[in-house]
């Protein structure tokens, strides 16, 4: 008898993530581009940053993916009064028995909402930074390792910056993507507001955490040509040093360019896109769909960028026009092996 679930197939894996994709649709509307983005992030075990207004079904969307993979779900509302044992948990005192137990914080979870996180003060912000790299917490001495899969998804309220405290870009590098949610569209929200008065939809649980672990194995198992890893390598290296890559103009605007974990979130995320897209193989248009997610939060704007209204989007633009991508790389790879 085997412990754990059979290995998946790429088109079976596509299928148990369409099943998936169908339920959350069920309960949320509209947000493709968003949801495909989280699915990534739990595939690849990275984690979100997504900015967005109100309203616009953040935690809901969080809230239904754990129900449809059996995963535990916690949601930690950050504020400026938090302390960093309100996140991580903390000593107590047993009267009856005389002795101390821990009470483990709301970061022992699947998936994890911190939900404004730009709210809280950087001592609570770096605590689950912590969490977010190490996978464990350390209370009195003793370490506790979060539950496997972890992913945690932060939101930012752009229109509010009345009593918040930026993320530092050190502690913005540590996640994985940055997504932009918008407002949905007129026939969009039409759907929503029948859904919502309407009467409620139950989610079905068409996965469970081991499979889920079991998918992110075979997410690492991806191939990535090398010449579409010297692409994100080139991508990213052009951030740092446009003037090398005949991108001399954007120099003025660039303070600093992305760090190495933007080539390995850049790789991971695009294995983990391919597995979506029903394929062990990575292919040019599976990293590029990518790169503005990867970049935004990492590149840091000088005050002439600011000054001339230019977004890392628009950066990200740029580099993709000058720098091309590789022409589709070994995209019969996996015959040979499906020969053997």
């Amino acid at each position: 008898m085997e412990a754990h679930p059979m290995e998946h197939s790429p088109e079976s894996t596509a299928t148990l993530m369409e099943r998936v994709l169908y339920e959350v649709k069920r309960v949320v509307v509209g947000q493709d581009r968003f949801l495909e983005r989280v699915l990534v992030a739990m595939l690849a075990q990275g984690h979100l940053l997504v900015e967005g207004v109100p309203g616009l079904a953040k935690t809901l969307t969080v809230k239904t993916l754990a129900r449809t993979v059996r995963g535990s779900f916690k949601r930690i509302q950050f504020t400026p009064d938090l302390v960093p044992s309100d996140l991580v948990g903390t000593r107590i005192y047993n009267q009856k028995s005389g002795e101390f137990g821990t009470s483990l914080g709301p970061v022992f979870a699947n998936l994890l909402l911190a939900d404004e996180i730009n709210r809280a003060p950087a001592k609570v912000q770096s605590a689950l930074l912590e969490v977010m790299q190490e996978r464990q917490v350390t209370i009195a001495g003793e370490t506790h390792k979060v539950p496997d899969p972890f992913v945690v998804m932060a939101t930012q309220n752009p229109i509010e910056t009345e009593g918040t405290y930026p993320l530092p870009e050190a502690q913005v590098d540590r996640f994985m993507m940055k997504v932009l949610v918008d407002y949905p569209t007129e026939e969009e929200e039409f759907v929503i507001a029948e859904r919502v008065t309407g009467p409620t939809v139950d989610v079905n649980a068409v996965a469970d955490t081991f499979q889920l672990a079991a998918l992110q194995r075979e997410c690492r198992a991806v191939f990535c040509d090398p010449m579409l890893m010297q692409y994100a390598v080139k991508l990213v290296g052009a951030t740092r040093r446009p003037a090398k890559y005949d991108l001399a103009d954007l120099e003025k605007y660039l303070t600093y360019g992305c760090s190495p974990r933007a080539t390995i979130g850049l790789i991971e995320g695009a294995k983990a896109l391919a597995l979506l897209r029903g394929r062990k193989y990575v292919l040019p248009e599976d990293m590029v769909d990518l790169v503005p997610d990867v970049f935004r939060h990492r590149l840091v704007l000088s005050y002439e960028a600011l000054a001339e209204d230019l977004t890392p989007d628009a950066v990200v633009q740029r580099l993709l026009k000058k720098i091309p991508a590789p022409d589709k790389p070994l995209a019969h790879s996996e015959s040979p092996a499906g020969r053997g």
